[in-house]
């Protein structure tokens, strides 16, 4: 048996702008882990990722859409960056009121690289101790949360990573609060 058998994790993302291993990672480890994965993107077509912001990456097939997702339906969420994705994904209604949904309910939050910007959004971080790609430390204390240099940060069920080279800490992280 896996350690996350019977666990289901949602990952959001939008079609274009995703950092390619801040979301393939996540979900093929998650997945090895035994969790059920489900990526939910903004629209039906597929997920152009990123290399860097700027070379493309893998396409990835959403699952789903966002709107189509409860948050009652899952166990965690995962939001990945990359710049466009994370700065497009906290414009959008509907991927904000995910993140304040699973929060309300005491579910596992964890964003990655630019992710915290929809965390600053849903309004859920003041108070907390949060890590991310540098330049979102004043915009996360801003939004009244302490800034750690860490490669994953976790406090409550809100769990954070700078960048792909913390992706082995932060899937420890998620699978950690999951079978706590």
């Amino acid at each position: 048996m896996a350690a996350l058998d019977g666990k289901k994790i949602l990952v959001i993302a939008t079609n274009y702008g995703v950092e390619q291993d801040e979301i393939v990672v996540p979900v093929d480890q998650l997945r090895e882990r035994g969790a059920t994965v489900t990526v939910a993107a903004q629209e039906t077509g597929s997920i152009q990722t990123l290399v860097g912001d700027k070379d493309p990456g893998k396409t990835v097939d959403p699952d789903t859409t966002i709107a189509g997702v409860n948050a009652g339906s899952f166990d965690a969420l995962v939001v990945p960056g990359g710049t466009i994705n994370a700065d497009t994904l906290r414009t959008d209604q509907q991927a904000v009121s995910l993140v304040s949904a699973f929060v309300e309910a005491g579910a596992p939050v964890a964003a990655i690289c630019h992710g915290p910007w929809t965390l600053i959004e849903a309004g859920v971080v003041s108070g907390k101790t949060i890590t991310s790609f540098p330049s979102l430390q004043s915009d996360l204390r801003n939004a009244g949360a302490e800034w750690v240099d860490r490669e994953v940060q976790v406090d409550g069920g809100l769990i954070t990573s700078r960048n792909p080279d913390d992706l082995p800490a932060f899937v420890d992280a998620i699978e950690s609060a999951l079978t706590a």
